[in-house]
């Protein structure tokens, strides 16, 4: 598909992909600066943090994927509705199997900022599916364009042997990105909008952005908890059990035996 023809025309400011592209300037920037998405930056990533990432994605894409199906005749969404090329909820799948094993369903585990996005793409898709573009444009070109470098990152990061459980990152129906990007847009700025449907647009997208920002960093959170409990129990093992030694007298151990039957007297007041 992204073979189709090309016009010839530069982007320019009235189109949609070039309005989305600077409404969302500062949010994809803080988004970029999450503490998990540095731990990719930084060749940092954790096998917890890639698979609590995945069953959010798994969450996400599932409602996304379910609503463009839904609404894939819609003049708002059937231009930029490319099923064969960007689907990602099969390779999801297919990762967390890797990871989890055949049972993978029952053990995942989301925050509620994934639950409130997965909200919103169902909401969306019901009652305004013109703005499903707004979150297919920040999902699929994201994963698109850094798709093969976070790949090569996690791979390395969590020692894992070709691309077993990195299934997410394969487009193997996109030959070029690139070429495939600027049809993407195409298609995107062709949709039909009036000005107060593009308003919207403009404004799910930098929800869409607030959105991801949200899941991040409740995901870091839930691996933050983790690890304390774990640094706990390290070291609720670890600790020495120290026993308090006391050299008695004679003194001492008969004022204790007074402290004793005090204490049994007082218990024995409030036997009833």
């Amino acid at each position: 598909m992204e073979t189709e023809k090309k016009t010839s025309q530069q982007m320019t400011d009235t189109d949609l992909s070039e309005q989305i592209k600077k409404v969302t300037k500062d949010s994809h920037v803080r988004a970029e600066n999450t503490e998990l998405m540095l731990s990719f930056q930084r060749g940092r990533v954790t096998l917890q943090q890639y698979k609590l990432l995945l069953c959010s994605l798994y969450e996400i894409y599932q409602a996304l994927e379910e609503e463009l199906d839904r609404n894939s005749n819609h003049p708002g969404v059937a231009p930029i509705y490319f099923p064969a090329e960007l689907a990602r909820l099969e390779a999801i799948e297919k990762d967390l199997e890797y990871f989890y094993g055949q049972d993978w369903r029952e053990k995942i585990v989301v925050p509620a900022a994934t639950k409130r996005y997965s909200h919103r793409l169902r909401q969306i898709g019901k009652e305004n599916p013109e703005f499903l573009v707004a979150h297919a444009y920040t999902r699929y070109l994201g994963d698109l364009s850094g798709g093969q470098v976070l790949s090569r990152i996690a791979q390395k990061s969590m020692g894992l042997k070709g691309s077993e459980g990195l299934s997410f990152f394969a487009f193997p129906g996109v030959t070029s990105p690139n070429l495939f990007k600027q049809l993407y847009r195409s298609r995107m700025n062709s949709v039909e909008l009036t000005e107060e449907e593009r308003n919207g647009v403009l404004e799910e997208a930098v929800r869409a952005f607030e959105l991801n920002i949200q899941v991040f960093d409740d995901l870091q959170k839930m691996l933050n908890v983790t690890d304390n409990k774990s640094q706990n129990r390290s070291l609720t093992h670890s600790m020495p059990v120290q026993t308090l030694q006391i050299k008695t007298t004679p003194l001492l151990r008969m004022l204790l035996g007074l402290l004793v039957a005090v204490a049994t007297v007082s218990v024995g007041l409030y036997a009833f």
